[in-house]
């Protein structure tokens, strides 16, 4: 897959198919886009593209608040080469690019890209001060003469498949349907730090892994998950919270992993959110936590391993 990391200065002769949005999460009404695009380049001996953001908009409009993220640049990158596109343009949006037209964005698509078919979301808003959308596109087929599927939106349960949808289930634990709707287990990906090292003392310890606001953490409470070490998966379980029953204060993401006893602090991880287990819960003793703990990891060891793994 060729990656594209800037705006409109590699151009591309072989004709593309592009699909076009900002692809937080690469759920499922997002693949049907991306795949209608693939379908597209296929047929007619074309490359596919997907055209979207490093940073999400909203980071730049002067009073706007950005959403917590679902994917990492990184993570997006795979998912897109693991789906079979040929072309991903990721671009910085900034301040000078907010200021393209929509019709001049249109334009450096066609010449920068050869752009031949363009697929797009029916709510697909573009350009400056979002004055594009799917009415201007159509407008602008006459003119220039490209193709254009504007997808009608993905429903499950008589709900569209939205990232606010996705984001709002992580959000209050319902990581199941969350990820029902993304086609694949919840991931934060990052790096494994030290912590007070008290899942130790209790026969029970824990990989902490660092907390970035940036992207939609899980509810508070305990999670079986999977846990991919360099391409290695092993079963974990995992604690969102402050640990109370040791007076903990401080918020963090925990991983006892079964059957696996290396130091990892330093290194990066892929943590996949399988299914909610339980609420967090103040025991009287830590004697009684480890009995709850010997059942939640009871229930993990009866689990399967359910994640899509790519190689990092």
């Amino acid at each position: 897959m060729l990656i594209i990391d800037e705006y409109f200065n590699k151009k591309i002769e072989k004709n593309t198919y592009i699909a076009l949005g900002s692809f937080d999460g690469l759920h499922l009404g997002h693949m049907s886009l991306i795949n209608k695009s693939i379908e597209l380049a296929k047929e007619n001996k074309g490359y596919s593209m997907v055209y979207t953001f490093k940073n999400h908009p909203k980071t730049v409009v002067k009073g706007a608040t950005p959403p917590k993220l679902l994917t990492s640049n990184e993570y997006k990158l795979k998912l897109l080469e693991n789906s079979g596109v040929d072309v991903a343009c990721l671009v910085t949006f900034d301040e000078e690019y907010m200021k393209i037209t929509a019709e001049e964005f249109i334009k450096l698509l066609i010449k920068t890209y050869n752009a031949k078919g363009f697929v797009v979301g029916f709510n697909y808003k573009f350009g400056y001060r979002n004055t594009g959308d799917v009415e201007l596109l159509r407008k602008l087929q006459n003119k220039y003469g490209y193709d254009l599927v504007i997808m009608d939106p993905l429903k499950y349960n008589d709900e569209i498949v939205s990232s606010s949808v996705i984001r709002k289930e992580i959000s209050t634990g319902n990581i199941e349907k969350a990820s029902l709707l993304l086609n694949r287990p919840y991931c934060l990906i990052n790096t494994v730090i030290e912590g007070k090292k008290l899942g130790r003392k209790i026969g029970y310890p824990t990989a902490n892994l660092k907390v970035d606001n940036k992207y939609v953490i899980p509810a508070v409470g305990v999670y079986y998950t999977n846990i991919q070490i360099d391409n290695v998966v092993y079963k974990g379980i995992t604690s969102v919270g402050t640990n109370p029953t040791v007076e903990g204060k401080d918020f963090s993401i925990e991983t006892y992993i079964l059957d696996y006893n290396e130091d990892i602090y330093g290194r990066e991880v892929y943590l996949y959110f399988i299914k909610r287990i339980r609420d967090e819960s103040k025991f009287n003793s830590l004697d009684e936590l480890v009995s709850r703990i010997d059942l939640d990891r009871k229930f993990a060891e009866e689990e399967k391993l359910h994640a899509v793994f790519l190689k990092k």
